[in-house]
């Protein structure tokens, strides 16, 4: 007998009958010996019908009062599968981050897990009973129902296995991790095996998958992950510890991030202490930043670009302007309709002219690089959003083979 836990994302719980079609899956696997702890998202498109509904009524509403709003989603999604189990006669219950007491920090609405107390859970499991357990949800120290971003599902999941000594399988709708998106790429390839670096780099370049802090916690704790369908029993994908031969593969996908926007600091003078006067606040919003460039002086004057969340981009450029005198920049300048698009493989450490290869190939198509970042496994470049499908595809058939993608 072993343990594991299972997360299952709103497609998968989508409605009534998919949600039955995971109780079979559950049932069976608890019958066949294992104790199994389920981990469920809200049913797909209900997170987006409930921030619609607090939109409606404040464009800006209460970051807390949304985590109240939107954690109901997840309540109603593991009382349903708690139930489509119990009358399949496989004994279940069904708890919240709160009863659980997953205890998170106060950023409401990308809370991070500070800790978990599994007692109940172990002691359900010890009664025989499958435990289903809401995810993306937890609770502060002041008893404040938070939630853990979007993807947050995950990283319950990830947490919740890393707890109980288990291993983890993340169900979705896709069989797993792809070189690249197959509706962009229709030859895009499923990967049997990928590391841990490489998946938190497609986690954090726009890969859908898996949400990154649920890879970062995988690694940290050495929880095994197994990326499959919830609609099929083929295998999926492992993230496991980097192998030798993985570093054969230069590059193992290529991948796309339209959640992005680009703010500029123009002519501010070129002293110490700016970015930290400029980044300051948005840190202290809690508004994560990804790409910066500052251009070289030529004046005593520099611009200075980076790029935010969509979400955040209101916020975060509210917070610029209302510093852009006081750091002295003679304007600011926005484009919320870029995307950035990225190579990750191992490989890359030890090849050289793979930026060289990446640039020339999206040079060949006529596609402007905005910006440019790197990092030991990945390069990452902004461009247009109105380029990112032929950017994703040239860059897929340079890399991977698939001479038929290319345009004509």
């Amino acid at each position: 007998m072993s343990l594991i836990v299972q997360k299952y994302g709103g497609t998968s719980v989508g409605d009534v009958v998919r949600i039955q079609n995971v109780a079979t899956r559950v049932a069976a696997r608890r019958a066949g010996g294992d104790d199994v702890v389920v981990v469920v998202s809200a049913m797909a498109g209900e997170t987006n019908r409930l921030l619609g509904l607090a939109h409606a009524l404040s464009p800006d509403a209460d970051e807390r009062e949304k985590d109240v709003l939107i954690a109901t989603g997840e309540q109603v999604t593991v009382a349903l599968l708690a139930i489509a189990l119990n009358a399949a006669g496989c004994p279940a219950v069904s708890f919240l981050g709160h009863q659980v007491r997953i205890a998170t920090d106060s950023a409401f609405g990308k809370a991070r897990i500070k800790s978990i107390d599994a007692s109940r859970i172990g002691a359900a499991l010890a009664a025989g009973k499958v435990v289903v357990v809401a995810g993306f949800q937890g609770v502060d120290g002041a008893d404040n129902i938070t939630t853990l971003g979007r993807g947050g599902s995950d990283t319950s999941a990830v947490a919740l296995a890393a707890a109980l000594h288990a291993g983890c399988e993340i169900y979705t709708d896709v069989e797993g991790v792809f070189t690249s998106d197959p509706r962009l790429c229709p030859n895009a390839r499923k990967l049997a095996r990928i590391s841990y670096d490489e998946m938190l780099e497609i986690a954090s370049l726009g890969a859908k998958v898996l949400q990154i802090r649920s890879v970062e916690l995988a690694k940290r704790f050495g929880v095994p992950l197994h990326v499959r369908s919830s609609f099929t029993e083929n295998e999926g994908t492992r993230v496991v510890e980097e192998e030798a031969s993985m570093e054969d593969v230069l590059v193992s996908g290529v991948t796309y991030d339209r959640d992005e926007a680009k703010i500029t600091l123009v002519h501010v003078p070129d002293q110490p202490g700016l970015a930290a006067r400029v980044f300051g606040p948005i840190a202290d919003a809690n508004i994560s930043v990804d790409m910066i460039i500052q251009n070289a002086s030529a004046d005593g004057t520099t611009d200075l670009t980076f790029t935010v969340p969509k979400g955040d981009f209101r916020r975060a450029l509210a917070l610029v302007e209302a510093h852009a005198r006081e750091v002295g920049a003679a304007g600011v300048r926005t484009d919320a309709d870029v995307a950035k698009v990225s190579i990750v493989g191992l490989g890359m450490r030890s090849h050289a002219g793979v930026a060289a290869k990446m640039f020339r190939t999206l040079a060949e198509v006529g596609i402007n690089i905005q910006m440019i970042s790197t990092s030991e496994i990945k390069t990452s470049v902004v461009v247009d959003a109105k380029y990112v499908e032929l950017a994703v595809r040239v860059l897929h058939a340079a890399f991977l083979g698939d001479a038929d993608e290319e345009p004509t």
